[in-house]
């Protein structure tokens, strides 16, 4: 009973670790438009300091096509500038059909 039990930990073991390295290992899909937003930020504030970045989700607009926001805090000139980036693409052939770009200041 024991040698079972002992088995069954290391088989467990192994496992999870697996599981938590093959699930650290996969990239989020949105990934390659977060850096086509990154660049397009960088481009239009060259040399402001970009504050804060984060993806604010994903919206389906059609049968085909998805948009996926991204969020950006700028310095510009010491003063906070949001903005906002959308890519719209489709998932299934990673084409971005469109890409909108939104500033508010304040």
């Amino acid at each position: 009973m024991k040698k079972f039990l002992f088995v069954f930990i290391i088989i467990s073991f192994f496992m999870c670790a697996w599981t938590i390295s093959a699930a650290a290992s996969e990239k989020p899909d949105y990934e390659k438009y977060g850096r086509i937003a990154t660049a397009v930020v960088k481009e239009d504030f060259p040399g402001e300091e970009v504050v804060e970045y984060q993806y604010t989700g994903r919206q389906k607009v059609s049968a085909a096509d998805v948009i996926d926001s991204f969020t950006f805090q700028v310095n510009e000139n010491g003063k906070p500038v949001t903005i906002i980036v959308k890519v719209t693409h489709s998932p299934d052939n990673n084409r971005t059909l469109r890409l909108t770009v939104e500033e508010k200041r304040g």
